[in-house]
């Protein structure tokens, strides 16, 4: 037995006690996926911020309202089967379906939702912010979300936003509805559960955590109290494997039937293997480099026109991430509703010379922090060389992720080489990170792109405020698209691509869906 099914093999007997088998080839019933999961943090609703959590807090708890992956542009009923909006659009009104269990046997009841959103305001942690927009507070929190019945549930929000902006926000994984009973069994210290739920979980969506150890292994069971029937693989085993080349091999040999983290290269070779396939699934990620105004050199208008000129955005795409990104220059991602496709700018060292030369801006050096790996080392090596070609000096200063975020955090970069992904499905989560800031203060650090590099567009602002209280929906998409339009044209920052995630699958495996966002690649229809 090579190492890679060694590594298998011991996943599965040890985490998930898993029938033997004589060859590598996995369970009939028993899915294993070949994935980099060391970003997760913590598993509990209310506190999961990272890409891995995300995808399993998805496939573990249902919302109120949820996405559809095949039509992101409306939300669908979760828990609940229907709604009604108050007059004047301050409250929603949920009732909830009757005989939904947690997976626990406990029934979903109102008191569990109250509870739920409740924890995310009282916790605090990362992504209590989304819900936090609606004017909740700690000390509002009892008044604004109540049970009003033994089936309906009320929601109020502090000012006249518009409703499909709170049901966006509502569907996304800080609106998942925990089983108060179970958190609160295991509560300490007034933690609401957080500690509990870090690593275990209470929620009735198709699957419940069995296990998981950091750096090694994640095991989902089958919830077998599913409203929607039990899925048909009784486990997924996330097997944590950091190398692309590893993951090849595993989903070449049928250690796993799913390998997430493919570089082009890899994909390049499986892709005409026999057994396997590769499919392609746009991503909301968006890829940009900024420059922090807290630095004079980078504050001429000139400067941010001439960079959009210095890119070689078709070589990049085409030539270095051969389909794993697209050329893409608006906030919002390509395929959600309010999208601006526009792409009026391509690599012209000629124009972007005579601009700095108008501009009378010479002989430019700057620092641009990037993440020492692929593919920022590739993005960042070729932006390098254009614009050099311009006359400006980019020095690259490569860093972990942590420490590049952590020094993007507090302001003390010069460039930055990054990408962005919206938290909710709503154009006001990029709006807000690409065009709002009214508050540049040192001492109030926000997480927007406009605060990060300190930039405070009043009237981009108001317009962005304006939008999310605009309750025409068609009104207010043309809203947004004026702002990317303006955005596109004006900002201290060029955006260059849009994600594309590209995934390896055993021929046999079907029903996996991988949606714009790690929220939204779910496994509960996967048959194999």
């Amino acid at each position: 037995m090579n190492r890679v099914s060694l590594t298998l093999a011991a996943t599965l007997i040890a985490a998930a006690a898993a029938v033997p088998f004589a060859d590598a080839k996995t369970p009939p019933n028993l899915l294993v996926v070949a994935k980099n999961i060391d970003d997760i943090v913590s598993l509990d609703p209310a506190q999961a911020y990272e890409f891995t959590s995300g995808e399993v807090v998805a496939n573990i708890y249902n919302k109120l309202v949820e996405y559809n992956p095949a039509q992101i542009e409306t939300v669908v009923p979760g828990l609940a089967e229907s709604w009604k909006i108050s007059d004047d659009g301050k409250t929603i009104t949920f009732k909830l379906k009757s005989g939904v269990k947690f997976a626990s046997g406990n029934a979903v009841r109102p008191e569990d939702v109250v509870f739920s959103l409740r924890r995310v305001i009282v916790l605090k942690k990362a992504p209590a912010f989304i819900l936090a927009q609606f004017g909740w507070t700690a000390d509002n929190i009892d008044q604004m979300v109540n049970k009003v019945s033994d089936s309906e549930v009320s929601v109020s929000i502090a000012e006249n936003f518009a409703p499909s902006f709170v049901l966006n926000a509502l569907a996304a994984r800080p609106g998942s509805i925990v089983d108060e009973k179970e958190a609160m069994k295991n509560a300490k210290d007034n933690d609401l559960g957080n500690a509990w739920l870090s690593r275990n979980s209470a929620g009735s969506g198709p699957f419940a955590l069995r296990v998981w150890r950091p750096g090694e292994s994640l095991v989902l069971d089958a919830n077998k109290n599913h409203a929607g029937g039990a899925p048909k693989m009784n486990q997924i085993v996330f097997n944590h494997v950091a190398e692309a080349s590893t993951q090849r091999l595993m989903v070449e040999s049928g250690d796993a039937d799913i390998a997430r983290n493919l570089g082009p290269d890899q994909i390049a070779a499986v892709k005409d293997k026999a057994g396997i396939k590769v499919e392609t699934y746009p991503q909301a990620a968006l890829h940009f480099f900024s420059f922090n105004l807290k630095h004079d050199k980078l504050k001429n208008p000139a400067l941010w026109e001439a960079m959009r000129y210095l890119i070689d955005y078709d070589g990049i795409a085409n030539t270095l991430l051969r389909g794993q990104m697209k050329v893409h220059q608006t906030f919002w991602p390509s395929g959600f509703p309010g999208a601006v496709e526009d792409k009026p700018y391509k690599l012209d060292v000629a124009k972007a010379k005579d601009i700095l030369a108008k501009a009378n801006i010479q002989s430019l050096s700057v620092d641009m922090d990037m993440i020492s790996s692929a593919p920022f080392t590739d993005i960042a090596q070729s932006m390098q060389a254009t614009m050099a070609q311009a006359g400006i000096k980019v020095n690259l200063l490569p860093g972990t992720s942590a420490q590049v975020i952590t020094k993007y955090r507090a302001r003390q970069h010069e460039m930055m080489l990054l990408y962005w992904g919206p938290d909710f499905m709503d154009p006001h989560s990029n709006a807000k990170a690409f065009a709002y800031n009214v508050d540049n203060a040192d001492g109030s650090p926000q997480s927007t792109t406009t605060w990060r590099n300190s930039w405070a567009p009043a009237d981009l602002s108001a317009r962005t405020r304006a939008a999310l209280v605009e309750r025409d929906a068609a009104k207010r998409l043309d809203m947004y698209r004026d702002l990317q339009r303006d955005v596109l044209k004006s900002s201290p920052w060029v955006m260059t691509f849009q994600a594309q995630a590209q995934v390896a699958l055993r021929n046999e495996v079907k029903g996996f869906i991988h949606g714009p966002t790690n929220d939204l690649v779910l496994y509960r229809n996967v048959t194999k």
